[in-house]
């Protein structure tokens, strides 16, 4: 693999760190709204996800800040405990323990993800994140960004009646003008090859320009205030001041306290960790991420990030999947958005403040589209109904419900399907139809057991009178005991009471751990067949 140069690696990465700044921004704020945090918290979360995180994982393409999937927890914790600065002493508990999970390698969980599920989740994100924004890129934005689920507000036809008399032409024509720049940026060659100047930047300059020219027209057309990005200007050095809250240290005598740290730690490591297993298979040269190591960033993270007053963090899907769509190489990426968060909040927070919701919104529809385009489904149909099921399971109960909800019912499927499969792989018939079937071979899978008996059971029993039947062990590792005292009751037994030939294969070991029988050619063991 080609080596880059430092200085190299930030011209390679500086323009996918701007796109994932232009696209936390917003959602940090909006978290923060939605968790019933002071709104600076969500973005100090971010500069310490982009800053500190980014620099101790060796995650390639994940980015970390505040998360939508834990705004419930944070909202209900700070309520509570009546203050935020107590919630902040639960956040570095939250720190103390993923750093614990890191070192006894809890992070070896995220092997057992499967593929359809994880692209499951990304395919629902992206459906999200379209859904979400749809109301943002006709003005209306009455529902904070940060959100998981598409039914915070309930489905009631009351918040689509007034969504639809909420529109306003001025953001639709800021929406569709960003959107055609990044489909332009993305579909001409010319274009695309000037990394230095990303399309995110040139349609959010647009949207501005656009707004302004609106504004000075006197035009109907003209976005407000409540539209746009909104952070506070600091006015003097105690503004700068009072921008950092410090925890209320009392709060470690206090068992909630504990309580919500144990819960925020938990729920932000599993989510960090199917974001880490996503952002892998995002990126292009597929490299592998430490999964301990990242528990361990995250605990750090979330440490710091509580010592000044942020909120929680976990590695999050929507800004790694713009940051990988961006074409980011390295964890640089992370690290340039976190400082550009850093800069851009305390020197231009005014200018910021002019950048419409709306073009932020086309920013994140093309983002999920691109997470949840139709070739996706297409290639998980054409895998088979063992693949495709589980896959689309996952993507309508992540919509439907939230991230880890809809995960977990995805993986219940999963392990269904591959229960249901072992049981049915059990063995291998020559011929499909036992009525037809004169002479049978039965070849037992490598591991048989007791989910397997029900199967063969009912094929034993299907064998007409007179037959010839091999029952072949010698690839098998593994019988469990039940299903081979049943193989020893059918030869046995009932094979000479109706004749039929029974030839057993590979069940031999030492005497030393069988049972045998001597007018049978089977040996019954209660450890294994070898």
């Amino acid at each position: 693999m080609k080596k880059t140069s430092f200085i190299g690696g930030i011209k390679e990465n500086f323009p996918s760190g701007l796109v994932v700044f232009l696209v936390a921004l917003p959602l940090c704020l909006g978290i923060a709204l939605a968790s019933g945090a002071p709104p600076l918290s969500g973005v100090i979360a971010g500069i310490v996800g982009g800053l500190v995180v980014g620099c101790i994982s060796n995650s390639n393409i994940s980015v970390s800040g505040p998360a939508a999937g834990l705004t419930a927890i944070v909202l209900t914790a700070i309520t509570d405990l009546g203050a935020f600065e107590l919630f902040l002493c639960a956040g570095i508990i939250a720190g103390i323990i993923q750093l614990v999970l890191g070192f006894v390698r809890a992070g070896s969980i995220s092997n057992y993800f499967p593929n359809n599920v994880i692209e499951g989740m990304l395919a629902a994100i992206g459906i999200i994140i379209i859904l979400k924004q749809i109301p943002h890129a006709m003005g209306f934005d009455k529902d904070y960004e940060g959100h998981e689920s598409i039914f915070d507000n309930g489905l009631n036809f009351g918040y689509f009646t007034e969504l639809l008399g909420a529109v306003h032409a001025g953001a639709i024509v800021v929406t569709l003008v960003s959107v055609g720049i990044l489909i332009a940026w993305d579909r001409i060659p010319a274009l695309k090859r000037m990394k230095v100047l990303p399309g995110a930047l040139v349609a959010v300059v647009a949207g501005i320009l656009l707004n302004e020219a609106f504004k000075l027209s006197g035009s109907a057309l003209a976005i407000s205030t409540q539209h746009l990005v909104s952070l506070p200007v600091p006015q003097s050095l105690d503004d700068f001041k009072n921008l950092v809250t410090m925890p209320d240290f009392s709060g470690f005598t206090n068992t909630k306290v504990w309580i919500v740290g144990a819960t925020i730690a938990i729920v932000a490591s599993i989510e960090t960790l199917l974001c880490i297993e996503a952002s892998d298979r995002l990126d292009k040269q597929r490299r592998i991420t430490d999964t301990n190591l990242e528990l361990k960033a995250q605990g750090i993270g979330n440490l710091v990030s509580s010592f000044i007053g942020g909120l929680p963090m976990t590695s999050v899907v929507v800004r790694s999947s713009a940051n990988a769509n961006a074409g980011a190489t390295s964890k640089l990426s992370a690290m340039i958005h976190g400082v550009l968060l850093l800069v851009c909040v305390l020197t231009i927070p005014f200018i910021l403040n002019l950048i419409p919701l709306a073009t932020l919104a086309a920013v994140l529809i093309l983002v999920g589209y691109k997470l949840a385009k139709p070739a996706t489904f297409k290639h998980f149909w054409h895998l088979g109904k063992f693949q495709f099921i589980p896959f689309v399971a996952t993507v309508v109960a992540v919509v439907a419900t939230d991230l880890l909800k809809g995960v977990g019912i995805g993986l219940a499927i999963s392990v269904f399907y591959i229960l249901q499969g072992n049981m049915k792989r059990a063995y291998y018939l020559s011929r499909e139809k036992l009525d037809d079937a004169d002479e049978i071979n039965i070849k037992l899978a490598e591991e048989v057991s007791f989910l397997n008996k029900a199967a063969i059971k009912k094929t034993l029993k299907n064998i007409k009178p007179n037959s010839t039947v091999t029952i072949d062990a010698r690839g098998t590792s593994y019988i469990a005991t039940d299903v081979l005292e049943m193989i020893q009751d059918f030869a046995n037994i009932r094979a000479k009471e109706e004749d039929i030939n029974v030839e057993l294969l590979g069940f031999k070991t030492s005497y030393k751990d069988y049972e045998t029988d001597e007018d049978s050619h089977i040996l019954v063991t209660h450890r294994r067949a070898m």
